[in-house]
């Protein structure tokens, strides 16, 4: 049967996303690492869940170079707000003269992919970038101000529609970071946009990126399922390893623990996948959402196992506190009860 343990939004080659919701923090969320809420700044921001505190510890959902990078200064060539390409100057005249030039015929020209990657997504007119969370803005400041104001719309409005409109949201992101690609924050958004829209590869590169500019290690639950969406798992469980992960909150740990249990079964190994669970605090007297992730997760794995007396039993026990239904555990037991009649 497919894996149920990925992401909601790993709608990707792994196919196995949970009917219904239950999504673990990393994915289609974004990993609870940065600070355990599963929200990262330009996106909490974005809905006006701002959080106090500095980027460097960012929850779970905040922001690849697809194809050509364009201009870092905004400008297109052919003349963008009437200014005349070289090529536009009329024979025999002198250049740096006004009256030299004519006016390029802008509306006549379709716009190259470099040119509407720049331009993005229309905004919003409501839409004025305050909406962003503090720690956000503060980072922007670097940049001039009008500059400043375009790239943190683009970031409002992406935090705004990822969970709806995932392929609008990641193209402001991308707008954004053909504006600002040295600001980590930007970086990071383009990486979750990215993996929100199912694209991996490109979430990966970016969220690599931000690593290298700012150290953070909270990437690390959402690079590893971007490599199981890749079809590398052994790179998966090697980022699962790595000595931070004994630092994050409990939400982040089960993120993890989900990818790589997910990651075990990707190589057909089951009953490693029930251990690495099993070591996880399955009953835990939290509501919280990470143990319900953790609770499907080892349900599934279960009945992936062939031991469907005990899927059956952690279903239930996932549907007793999903009370959110962020997964389908009580859909799931259901089809088990009638299974095992």
């Amino acid at each position: 049967m497919a894996d149920q343990s990925r992401p909601r939004r790993s709608d990707a080659p792994r196919g196995g996303r949970p009917q219904g919701g239950g999504r673990p923090a990393s994915g289609g969320g974004k990993p609870a690492a940065r600070g355990g809420s599963g929200k990262s700044d330009f996106r909490a921001a974005g809905r006006g869940e701002g959080r106090d505190g500095g980027s460097d510890e960012r929850g779970g959902k905040s922001y690849s170079d697809r194809g050509g990078k364009p201009d870092s200064r905004g400008g297109r060539s052919g003349g963008r707000d009437g200014k005349p390409a070289y090529g536009d100057r009329k024979p025999g005249s002198r250049p740096g003269r006004k009256d030299d030039w004519k006016r390029p015929a802008d509306d006549d020209r379709p716009r190259t992919e470099q040119q509407a990657r720049y331009d993005g997504p229309e905004i919003p007119e409501e839409i004025t970038g305050k909406e962003l969370d503090r720690s956000v803005q503060a980072q922007l400041k670097g940049l001039p101000e009008k500059l400043a104001a375009r790239v943190a719309r683009h970031l409002a409005a992406a935090g705004m529609i990822i969970d709806e409109d995932p392929a609008t949201a990641y193209k402001h992101t991308l707008a954004a970071r053909a504006r600002a690609a040295r600001l980590a924050v930007v970086r990071e958004a383009c990486g979750e946009a990215a993996y929100a829209a199912g694209e991996y590869a490109e979430a990966l590169s970016e969220l690599r990126a931000a690593k290298r500019m700012n150290g953070n290690s909270a990437y690390l639950p959402i690079m590893a399922d971007c490599e199981r969406a890749l079809g590398r798992p052994d790179r998966a469980l090697a980022l699962a390893k790595n000595t931070a992960v004994a630092n994050f909150d409990a939400d982040a740990k089960a993120e993890m623990t989900i990818v790589e249990a997910g990651a075990r079964r990707d190589l057909g190994e089951i009953d490693a996948a029930l251990r690495t669970l099993e070591f996880a605090p399955l009953m835990s007297r939290s509501r919280a959402s990470w143990v319900v992730r953790l609770r499907y997760a080892y349900a599934d794995t279960l009945e992936a196992a062939g031991r469907l007396d005990e899927a059956l039993t952690w279903f239930h026990r996932t549907a007793g506190i999903d009370g959110e239904e962020i997964t389908d555990a009580m859909e799931r037991s259901e089809a088990l009860e009638k299974k095992l009649r």
